[in-house]
């Protein structure tokens, strides 16, 4: 037995308080432990209506797949909802819009760590997939993500072609300066493949100089190194970010109802990225950006472009694309005939050639024109009866009509053999 003062001690409350528990006890017994609000209502409960009005609203089917988290967002951003994630769990749960499904045990995986700076590394890569769900045309997202700090910039293109590539690059550059790297994967937009023969393989074979792909030349002249990923492991930030992507983003598109690249792309600056950049980017350890301002010397117009070679001829004229250009004489100058110079198409079909670090002026030559033959009709005439076979050369000759041999001979005036001797 103890007394009142040192139960009060031992359980922390005051003497006052054990003696309205000893009351308790006496009343109720065993239940006097038991909490007295105990299978009541929380007086923080939502209504029964809140409850029928939220399961309502995700029943709609531009809500089909939205998880609660997700949908927590949409009720409380466009519908003014204030409802829990918990809380919504349950309700979706008892409505059938949601059903939990059980975490895989995975093998253990060993992160790479992240750079130390932004800027540093960005990945580089493109997702095709079904962006807007049969409402308009088809559609690639490429995406450039920070591997120090996962900042994301992205945009929506209609091919996944060099151009397209390049344009994506060039806004990059434009708004952040030049990284000190990019990591991709290995298709033939970075790098060019080696021609085999039928049946044979490289494995373990040396890989031959190849002359690099028109991105490939671009980022060397920008001075940004390019590592290539040997798997979607290596470069696995930018592919969970295509996981999160094909879900919310795809999701959030369908509820603003976009149908366009235009709008998608803006929606992409609109929601998307600023959410992306403002909920899920980290800060660096480093606090420093490893981005290089662009120079005087870096023209993106003459470096983000098709740059061929093309040999100068002895009139001075370039043939590139089935079209002859003729250089300005003001531009000639010692060494050129003969010469190659650089030629670059650029983005907006415009054309350059440039020598010795020094821009050409040059013109399209007029097209050599045609010189057609007109045929003549000739005369109609009669049609001449058809020849016999067989020669008439003989025909009226009579042999013994003929002078002899040795009159013949007389008649030819050739010497005689007695004369000769």
């Amino acid at each position: 037995m103890i007394t009142q003062k040192q139960a009060a001690e031992k359980i922390g409350v005051t003497e006052r308080q054990v003696r309205r528990l000893l009351r308790k006890l006496r009343r109720l017994g065993d239940k006097a432990v038991i909490h007295g609000l105990r299978g009541c209502l929380s007086n923080r409960r939502l209504s029964a209506a809140t409850e029928e009005e939220a399961v309502c609203i995700l029943s709609d089917p531009i809500y089909q797949g939205f998880g609660p988290t997700l949908a927590c967002e949409y009720l409380r951003k466009k519908h003014g909802l204030a409802v829990s994630k918990e809380t919504l769990r349950q309700w979706m749960g008892r409505a059938g819009l949601w059903k939990a499904h059980g975490r895989h045990i995975q093998e253990a995986h060993l992160w790479r760590a992240r750079r130390s700076c932004f800027g540093e590394l960005v990945q580089w890569d493109t997702s095709e997939h079904d962006w807007l769900e049969g409402r308009g045309e088809k559609l690639y997202l490429i995406v450039m993500i920070d591997d120090a700090t996962s900042r994301l910039f992205a945009r929506f293109v209609r091919h996944d072609s060099t151009e397209e590539n390049m344009r994506v690059l060039q806004e990059y550059l434009e708004r952040f300066g030049r990284p000190l790297a990019f990591y991709t994967d290995q298709p033939g937009l970075f790098q060019t493949a080696v021609r085999t023969k039928r049946g044979e393989q490289r494995e373990g074979l040396d890989r031959p100089e190849m002359p690099p792909t028109q991105i490939g030349r671009a980022l060397r002249e920008l001075n940004i190194v390019w590592i290539a990923a040997h798997s979607a492991q290596a470069k696995g930030r930018v592919e969970r970010q295509f996981g999160t992507a094909q879900d919310r983003l795809v999701k959030g598109m369908r509820v603003a109802g976009v149908c366009t690249l235009e709008q998608a792309n803006a929606y992409l600056d609109g929601e998307y990225l600023p959410w992306w950049n403002q909920t899920l980017a980290v800060l660096p350890a480093i606090p420093a950006d490893a981005h290089r301002p662009l120079g005087k010397e870096h023209s993106l117009a003459a470096i983000l472009s098709h740059v061929e070679d093309r040999q100068v001829t002895n009139d001075y004229t370039v043939r590139y694309e089935a079209k002859l250009y003729q250089i300005g004489g003001k531009d000639i100058r010692t060494g050129l005939r003969g010469a190659r110079v650089r030629v670059e198409k650029r983005m907006d079909g415009s054309l350059a050639m440039r020598f010795q670090g020094r821009y050409l002026s040059s013109t399209v030559c007029a097209p050599a024109a045609k010189v057609t033959i007109q045929k003549t009709s000739a005369p109609a005439t009669r049609k001449a009866a058809p020849k016999p076979r067989g020669s008439d050369w003989g025909k009226n000759f009579d042999l013994r009509k003929g002078p002899k041999v040795w009159q013949a001979a007389q008649s030819s005036g050739a010497r005689s053999a007695e004369s000769l001797g």
